[in-house]
């Protein structure tokens, strides 16, 4: 079964850094392009960040610009989501994709096939 894995939620304070990682399991990830998403409390599903297919493109939300890096190693099928200076606003539950666009901000409202589970991030004191 086709599948994408998530690990590294927590608890950390304002300020802090998490670095969250997503394993594809049976597909090729780096055929794909991938991005990362947010689902605040009481809140819609937030695209953050994407990259194409092979990398070429990169895209950011404006609410993580600056603080959030999205990587990929192919070598592990695996993708990353680097996050630094993190705010309260932050919190909700993160969630992995696969098998969307990735060109501008307009796609990361775009369709993904693949998703993951989805971990928790907590920014608290």
């Amino acid at each position: 079964q086709l599948q994408l894995v998530e690990s590294g939620g927590g608890l950390v304070q304002p300020g802090g850094s998490l670095r969250l990682s997503c394993a594809a399991s049976k597909f090729t990830l780096d055929y794909y392009g991938i991005g990362w998403f947010r689902q605040a409390p009481g809140k819609e599903r937030e695209g953050l960040s994407c990259m194409s297919n092979g990398g070429s493109s990169i895209v950011y939300a404006d609410s993580v610009k600056g603080r959030f890096t999205i990587s990929r190693d192919n070598a592990k099928n695996t993708m990353y989501l680097q996050m630094n200076s993190l705010e309260p606003e932050d919190t909700g539950v993160y969630y992995c994709a696969a098998g969307g666009l990735c060109v501008t901000q307009e796609d990361l409202l775009s369709e993904y096939t693949y998703w993951g589970q989805g971990t928790q991030v907590t920014v608290s004191s």
